[in-house]
């Protein structure tokens, strides 16, 4: 498997992965809704603010993880929010996504970020090193409507200490639909 961290030239193929594989998993109006906040994502965020890590087998794309910042107003913290990733229908179950998020999380220690977060399931996520949080410990920057799926990981190591303040995540992901 093969990673990349370079997305510039493969919006639309990135967006269309996303849009296909949340459309076989949930439906046509979820994989239509993914694909336009993938869409903007890649194309209205500033490039400091985001990351983005792909996994491809034999040159086919089976894997996307995006990470955006999420700045916290009382606190210095480097923090990204995983939202949105995605494994190929077909090549699920096969280790790519944990693959792929232990070379972006080790890619985002290097790059100096402190903080990750996502929203998603803690016992998927349990697997790679994140634990389960309180909205009190890192607000969110809009109400979560299943808030044990609210999890993050210190990558320094050293234990996660509240976050101060409120949050404000990136514009594209500023819609309820995706709390």
């Amino acid at each position: 498997m093969e990673f990349s961290a370079c997305y510039e030239k493969r919006v639309a193929s990135i967006t269309d992965f996303f849009s296909a594989t949340f459309c076989a998993a949930e439906g046509a109006t979820e994989g239509a809704l993914i694909g336009g906040l993938v869409q903007k994502l890649l194309t209205e965020t500033a490039p400091k603010d985001i990351h983005v890590f792909t996994a491809l087998k034999d040159g086919a794309l089976v894997g996307a993880a995006i990470f955006t910042r999420l700045v916290y107003a009382h606190d210095v913290r480097q923090v990204f929010l995983l939202s949105p990733m995605a494994v190929a229908s077909n090549s699920q179950r096969q280790g790519i996504g944990q693959a792929l998020l232990r070379h972006a999380l080790a890619r985002l220690r290097e790059a100096n970020i402190e903080i990750v977060i996502t929203y998603g399931d803690p016992r998927f996520y349990g697997k790679l090193g994140f634990t389960a949080i309180t909205e009190e410990m890192a607000p969110a920057p809009l109400p979560l409507s299943h808030p044990h799926g609210w999890v993050a990981q210190s990558l320094r190591g050293n234990g996660f200490a509240p976050l101060k303040g409120p949050s404000i995540c990136v514009m594209a992901l500023s819609d309820p639909h995706f709390w």
